[in-house]
């Protein structure tokens, strides 16, 4: 204050003495009034959203049966090096009188969940209940109540719980996740580490996260404090709606790092519907395999832009087989809505009613074609409407007989090689021996078992179809091949340079 009011005193002393007695004078009748200064900035306030749905939140407790006689576990699951790890010891030795000894018995598991009717309904991961000999509901009051499962989702990690209470039960209100921007705040209600009634906030981080948990990924992203307890706790917009159902975290702590995953209400909520009216989810079938369409496969199909869902395998007796889809074509749109990315393929299949005719446009050749397809239903034994090809451990080989292309070594399919890489009987081609280790094949993933069945979408036999495939794809101005590779059973394609590094 010294300082400031020296600086004042000099600043004063500077002016002329007319200017001094101008700003000491009282201003006139006619002097405009002085600015208002600019309104304070108040940060957001969430406290009417806690105060509306903190009664929706419940905690979720399951008593897991352990057969095997581990060690009981009591208390929230706190991990290595929390604040809350040493507190939690202290209170079981002081219960205990002493350090918890592991005994048999069953083991405890907590999460978060939210009710969403009256009559008692609630929401929760599926995680958090799975192959629970018993469920509990703790409503915001410290009411318990057991609960039972009406229905799970594996594929979405969802899961319905029904409680029996003497009261209406406070229900929350499902919003439109379509509607959220990256940027807007959010709120999250849960019960991290066992702490019930936490509220968090941040903003919405990214959307249609794809963190490889299953076919239908499509998670809302959130920086918004998200622990281990959270699981199965809503995710608000600042209307108070339901926007997202917490589910995973990314940390290598197990804390939280501001990078938290939730399930869109709009894939939530139409499973949860579906849980609620039959105990189970129908979803829409195809029956092919797919994968991405990357810049080199679209370059070695002719196609302007990398978009779409190629297929690599078709069930004969499925409905696309039915309707004529093949090997090789690429899904650009279903039931008149464009498949830009492989991933929103699944979806869309899923989400459609069973038995409905829808069409479908596919490139075949470069040409685009339309055909109709009848969906069916995804069994629960039923591969998966789109998948990648699984990546067995590398194989090694001395054939007698062996080419080298590409940096690889192929050799014809005999039984001894078959045996020796335990490839299927209905499966044809060229087989790889070895990969050179500074080869693109290398690079590309290609290993020691796979085999060649197609190149260039034309079927290969033998070492010297591959090289002829490779002379006409340079002789049309390719850049890459594109080759069909089975692996273990499973196919997919794989887009090879055709100027190959030494290898």
């Amino acid at each position: 204050m010294l300082v400031l009011s020296a600086v004042m005193t000099a600043l004063a002393l500077a002016l002329p003495a007319a200017a001094q007695d101008a700003a000491q004078a009282p201003p006139g009748p006619s002097a405009s009034p002085p600015a208002s200064a600019a309104p304070a900035y108040r940060p957001p306030s969430f406290a009417e959203v806690a105060r509306t749905q903190l009664d929706t939140v419940v905690n979720i407790s399951t008593t897991q049966a352990n057969p095997h006689g581990g060690p009981r576990m009591e208390g929230p699951d706190t991990p290595p090096g929390s604040p809350f790890e040493e507190f939690f010891r202290e209170f079981r030795n002081r219960q205990r009188g002493g350090p918890p000894m592991p005994q048999p018995g069953p083991s405890m598991a907590l999460g978060s969940g939210f009710i969403i009717d009256q009559a008692g309904y609630v929401v929760t991961n599926n995680h958090v209940v799975a192959e629970a000999a018993e469920i509990a509901v703790t409503l915001h009051d410290g009411t318990r109540l057991p609960a039972k499962m009406v229905g799970a989702d594996e594929a979405t990690d969802l899961a319905l719980l029904k409680v029996e209470s003497r009261k209406p039960l406070p229900a929350a209100r499902w919003g439109d996740s379509e509607r959220v921007q990256v940027g807007d705040w959010v709120v999250a209600i849960g019960n991290p580490f066992g702490l019930g009634g936490s509220v968090t906030a941040g903003i919405l981080s990214a959307r249609a996260r794809d963190i490889q948990q299953g076919p239908y990924d499509e998670y809302l992203q959130t920086d918004a404090s998200i622990n281990r307890g959270n699981s199965g706790g809503p995710l608000y917009n600042t209307d108070g709606e339901i926007i997202g159902i917490n589910t995973a975290i990314y940390s290598p702590t197990g804390g939280s790092v501001g990078i938290g995953f939730a399930v869109p209400s709009s894939l939530a909520k139409p499973v949860i519907d579906q849980l609620k009216e039959q105990g189970r989810v129908r979803r829409g079938w195809l029956g092919v395999q797919v994968q991405r369409v990357t810049p080199d496969i679209a370059d070695s199909l002719g196609i302007d832009d990398p978009k779409g869902a190629l297929v690599t395998s078709v069930s004969p007796d499925s409905p696309a087989g039915m309707a004529g889809v093949r090997q090789g074509d690429v899904v650009t749109a279903f039931d008149g809505k464009p498949v830009e990315q492989m991933r929103q393929l699944p979806r869309l299949v899923a989400t459609t009613e069973i038995g409905r005719k829808v069409p479908m446009t596919v490139l075949r050749g470069g040409k685009a074609e339309t055909v109709t397809v009848t969906v069916g239903e995804l069994q629960p034994q039923t591969q998966q409407v789109a998948a990648a090809g699984s990546s067995g451990p590398p194989r090694s080989a001395a054939p007698t007989e062996a080419n080298s292309v590409l940096g690889l070594t192929l050799a014809p399919l005999t039984p001894g090689l078959r045996e020796t890489f335990s490839i299927g009987s209905d499966v044809d081609g060229v087989v790889v021996t070895n990969v050179g280790d500074d080869s693109t094949a290398s690079d590309r993933g290609l290993d020691p078992g796979d085999v060649i069945v197609e190149a260039g979408q034309e079927p290969v036999r033998t070492p010297e179809d591959l090289n002829a495939r490779i002379k006409q794809a340079k002789a049309e101005g390719r850049k890459t091949l594109l080759m069909l590779v089975s692996r273990d059973g499973d196919l997919r394609y794989i887009p090879l340079p055709i100027e190959d590094r030494k290898g």
